[in-house]
């Protein structure tokens, strides 16, 4: 998901230091080192704002006069499926695979030339649902009165969307139905000064009540609401060795007027505990006429989340919830490959009516494909 321009820029300045500044730079990339790149052109490209589909491809790796100087070695065996399965699963596991492999080349469905609509397998959607939602959550999370104390609980569990706006729903369902009393928490927002703002600027044409409404990617709401023991996920980078990052999944273990204690459940410090503080945070939607300051705990209740966020991570229990259908490239193969087994992973797909289906887009573009060997 890194966009090439972050690799040549690590180019250029490992040049410059192997070179000493000298204008006789190498030809070698990286100044002569060694870097090694992991990663899956099935799954998610780099975001580009407002990104048209040529554009999203230009954005990679491959893209890049880097890639000519690259070797590709290339992975053959699933390790989160096939470590530690019985020989007696084998077959189910190896269809299954390949099943994930070729929606994540486009090979399922007929022709694919950006989208196509797929089946889905019946064992692995719910069907015939009076509370589709409901039945995806008590999956995912059985029994969750009773084991949302253990720290293990929420490390391999999650509710995947493809927007925002359904993750919140989600999420706040499931906090009404969570043990406990809710503690509210709201920002302070305001506007900061900014060059690009003209001089005809009136900053009292933007109310308060206007500045508190706006939810952006990215961005904490005006208004939070936690309890204790509810899984959260920090948004922004804190603590790098300590392993608070972008993305990094924490339970909530006391909430406090400033301050909010929780312990970590994903990545390699599982069970750390850490203090987090509010924290002045500024968007960077270019759509924005100004520039909005706000002061927010730079976290978010992840019951549920993007399809994006989970690229990475590995889980026992998956649940999709395809109220509207994913929208860009590998989308749909990494919902469906975080999961360890078959088992472990259900759908919910909704028609424009709200109408249980069994089937849904599948956004692949080939080209990228182009110059690698899959």
């Amino acid at each position: 998901m890194i966009h090439k321009h972050a690799f040549e820029a690590l180019d250029r300045t490992l040049n410059d230091v192997m070179n000493g500044g000298s204008a006789n730079t190498s030809k070698a990339v990286f100044g002569g080192k060694v870097v090694v790149f992991c990663g899956d052109f099935r799954q998610i490209l780099p975001v580009v704002t407002n990104d048209t589909r040529s554009e999203c491809v230009n954005a990679c790796i491959n893209s890049s006069y880097i890639w000519s100087k690259c070797k590709v070695l290339k992975l053959t065996k699933n390790m989160r499926l096939t470590v530690g399965c019985r020989s007696s699963d084998i077959q189910n596991i190896t269809e299954f695979v390949n099943w994930l492999l070729d929606i994540g080349q486009g090979n399922v469905g007929g022709p694919n030339a950006g989208e196509a609509v797929i089946d889905i397998p019946d064992d692995l959607l719910i069907l015939n649902s009076v509370d589709p939602m409901g039945d995806l959550i008590r999956f995912v999370y059985p029994i969750i009165l009773d084991r949302f104390n253990e720290l293990t609980h929420f490390q391999d569990r999650a509710l995947l969307a493809p927007l925002n706006e359904v993750v919140q729903e989600i999420n706040e369902r499931m906090l009404d139905h969570f043990p406990g009393e809710e503690v509210e928490y709201l920002s302070s927002d305001s506007l900061t000064e900014c060059e690009d703002l003209s001089e005809d600027f009136d900053p009292q044409l933007y109310s308060r009540d206007l500045l508190n409404g706006l939810k952006m990617s990215g961005m904490p709401n005006h208004r939070l609401a936690h309890k204790v023991g509810v899984p959260i996920m920090l948004l922004r980078n804190i603590n790098h060795k300590k392993g608070l990052c972008n993305g990094t999944r924490l339970q909530v273990v006391s909430l406090g007027r400033r301050v909010i204690e929780a312990k970590v459940v994903s990545g390699t410090n599982i069970g750390y505990r850490t203090l987090i503080s509010r924290v002045s945070l500024t968007p960077t939607d270019k759509k924005l006429p100004f520039r909005l300051k706000r002061r927010q705990f730079p976290i978010s209740v992840c019951f549920a989340m993007t399809i994006n966020k989970s690229q990475g991570q590995s889980l026992s229990r998956v649940g999709l919830y395809l109220k509207d259908p994913v929208f860009s490239h590998g989308q749909l193969y990494v919902a469906l490959s975080r999961v360890k087994t078959r088992d472990g992973i259900k759908l919910v797909i909704l028609d424009k009516e709200s109408k249980l289906i069994n089937k849904t887009t599948n956004v692949v573009y080939k080209e990228i494909f182009g110059n690698i060997e899959c």
